[in-house]
């Protein structure tokens, strides 16, 4: 399990953070429970299973609604 922080492009609105929520809350392999969009941060903070899904893959997810990433960080839990 891998723990990850990604940086966003600044979150405008409160909506923005529940539809990322709910995006990444679909992808295989990542930790449903350990979600947190922070809003007045614009990150993303997760854990997921690299044997499942990759940081690129999720980090692709969040873009293609339109939101940019900045970068992320990942580290082994």
């Amino acid at each position: 399990m891998k723990k990850a922080t990604i940086q966003l492009e600044t979150l405008t609105c409160p909506s923005c953070l529940q539809k990322i929520n709910n995006a990444v809350k679909k992808i295989d392999g990542v930790d449903t429970e350990s979600i947190n969009v922070l809003f007045n941060s614009s990150k993303v903070k997760l854990n997921f299973d690299d044997q499942i899904v990759t940081i690129n893959h999720i980090e692709n997810s969040i873009e293609n609604l339109g939101y940019g990433v900045i970068k992320s960080t990942v580290v082994s839990k």
